[in-house]
């Protein structure tokens, strides 16, 4: 039998942790919704495995992941999401109708035999036979971001972790855009953050009701959290007294508890 280290198999994980338990209304509910082309959130307490539900549920070529910062604008998340599916952006002399500059977007991808460059002035491959144009956008504009996602055909799922990060005003400006997402592409965000309200981003945006769902992964049943901890103590060799009374644990044991 091989054997682990207890902070293998209790504790924070970068990894799944290898006592990973699905759970009906979590992991079942996430999945039943991925090919709904719907808006999913995955919200909850810090450390309930909102992380570990996306990289157990998605294969890893099946997303991009953009990291939030404290620091980003909507412009800094927009020009995030484009260096994340491939983009290689500079700064144009030109400026957007709100005064900023615009960005320049190319990106070079293979076809067929040979490589070509978006960003490249209708520059055309002879091995591939493909034209492409150069991409000016304003990327405070979701019109010129679903444009030039759809210029590559690009079809991934969009992960942003750490939504809360993001300052109030960038995660409303976003919850706008996120309209505009679902009604003129076919591109999906999967929006992660540590908060307990179920309906946050349709608060600061109605018009997403029925264009979003929400998987709260602080639902843990009794079942689901002894289940964690018989599988750690299998793969530790060692054994727990049983605590049930009456179908619940005797003490108030979470989660949170037997991860850290």
């Amino acid at each position: 039998m091989e054997k682990y280290k207890l902070d293998e198999v209790y504790g924070i994980s970068r990894e799944i942790p290898l006592n990973y338990v699905e759970r009906e209304n979590v992991d079942r509910k996430f999945m039943d919704n991925l090919n709904r082309n719907k808006h999913i959130t995955i919200f909850g307490s810090s450390k309930q495995g909102k992380t570990c539900l996306r990289k157990h549920c998605l294969n890893t070529d099946e997303y991009v992941v953009v990291q939030c910062s404290n620091k980003w604008s909507l412009s800094d998340l927009n020009t995030n999401i484009l260096k994340r599916a491939g983009y290689e952006l500079e700064i144009s002399s030109k400026t957007s109708v709100g005064g900023k500059a615009k960005i320049i977007a190319s990106i070079k991808a293979r076809f067929g035999l040979g490589e070509t460059n978006v960003g490249s002035e209708m520059e055309r491959n002879e091995n591939s036979e493909t034209t492409c144009k150069k991409l000016e956008l304003d990327v405070d504009d979701v019109n010129d971001i679903i444009a030039a996602l759809k210029e590559v055909g690009f079809n991934k799922k969009i992960v942003l972790e750490d939504f809360h990060y993001l300052k109030t005003e960038t995660q409303r400006d976003f919850a706008i855009e996120l309209k505009a997402f679902h009604e003129n592409s076919e591109l999906c965000f999967i929006i992660v953050g540590v908060w307990l309200d179920e309906n946050k981003l349709i608060i600061f945006n109605g018009d997403l009701t029925g264009r979003i769902v929400s998987v709260n992964a602080d639902l843990w049943s009794a079942i689901e959290m002894e289940q964690v901890i018989k599988n750690g103590a299998e793969l530790l060799n060692i054994g727990f007294s049983d605590g049930r009374v009456a179908g619940k644990l005797t003490k108030q044991v979470s989660y949170n508890k037997w991860c850290n």
